[in-house]
């Protein structure tokens, strides 16, 4: 076995922030490329096969380069550089670095971690349809938010509407006070979080006193023309195919939707058919529908959400294989 060495000029003011609390990014690129890493005066000595070494230089290229451009790196940062240098494609993580969507009311970038949320947000901006299906945690409704209030912002619409069905509006909540707009708020709450981040709640609460900013239940978009809107259906794995076809017969000229959900948590009755999965299938032909599959690679919340995901998915499709058997 032929081991190589390796080094590499690491500046001092970025050091501790690519090597991670611990030196724990290190040692997880050490730990999945097999490589040995040492830091001494500055310098990185890669020390292990040529290809498992050229692979970490990319590796830590890319997050030095990241780093430079002024973001604290993370370990989400650190798994997809290690996964992209699988297929060689660590370059792609700094080129998504470049493609800020909006700020947050702190001051904080939003945009793309992961090449399915940049063809996502392309999606977004060139089609006047868009479904981002999904695992929990790829960004799907928040990047749609942050894609809304940035078209708001800009004038190319008028108006924000967000939706989700809200099917646990019935017996499950019937003992709850108040009118249906109180029983639902709790459902709808992950759109208002995205939006106090993102706008904060001042001017979020000045633009819905307008309404030019809507949050509402699917059950309220029934008989409108939404023109000039840039509409959110989230959740909509939660639709009756029903539900889905009126809301996008709603959409009205200058408006855009988007459409998120996740198709492995419906709370439909058993058996019922999701108006998400039709539609995927009714409007895949249409050219002017954008229809984004975002993966486990694509989650950008806590890694061990990634880890989650991943085993659904291998338990899944170990049981449909062992039905296929019987």
């Amino acid at each position: 076995m032929n081991l190589i060495e390796l080094d590499l000029n690491l500046p001092s003011e970025h050091a501790a922030n690519i090597f991670g609390q611990f030196d724990s990014f290190m040692k997880k690129i050490e730990k999945t490329l097999h490589i040995s890493i040492v830091l001494r005066d500055g310098e990185v000595k890669l020390i292990g096969k040529e290809k498992d070494v050229k692979k970490a230089q990319d590796v830590i290229d890319s997050l030095l380069e990241l780093s430079k451009r002024g973001n604290s790196i993370t370990e989400q940062n650190v798994n997809y550089a290690l996964a992209l240098s699988m297929e060689e494609k660590t370059a792609d993580i700094v080129k998504l670095d470049k493609d800020v969507i909006c700020h947050t009311i702190q001051g904080k970038a939003v945009k793309p971690k992961t090449n399915g949320q940049k063809h996502y947000i392309d999606a977004i901006n060139e089609k006047m349809i868009v479904f981002g299906v999904g695992p929990a945690g790829t960004g799907k409704t928040y990047l749609a938010m942050a894609a809304a209030i940035t078209a708001f912002k800009n004038n190319e619409v008028n108006r924000i509407i967000m939706t989700r069905p809200a099917i646990e509006a019935g017996e499950k909540l019937g003992f709850l006070p108040g009118d249906l707009q109180s029983k639902v708020d709790p459902y709808l709450r992950p759109l208002y979080d995205a939006l106090y981040e993102i706008m904060g709640a001042d001017t979020f609460l000045k633009n819905m006193e307008k309404g030019l900013i809507e949050v509402a239940p699917l059950a309220y978009m029934r008989g409108r023309t939404l023109d000039n809107a840039f509409i959110v259906l989230d959740e909509a794995q939660n639709t009756t195919p029903a539900q889905m076809k009126m809301f996008l017969t709603r959409i009205g000229f200058g408006s855009k939707a988007i459409i998120t959900g996740d198709l492995t948590q419906k709370d439909l009755p058993f058996e019922s058919k999701s108006g998400l999965e039709e539609a995927l299938k009714v409007l895949s032909r249409i050219d002017d529908i954008g229809i984004c599959k975002l993966t486990n690679k694509d989650v950008v919340r806590h890694p061990l959400v990634q880890k989650i995901v991943t085993a659904y998915d291998e338990y899944e499709n170990r049981q449909k294989k062992s039905r296929r058997k019987r």
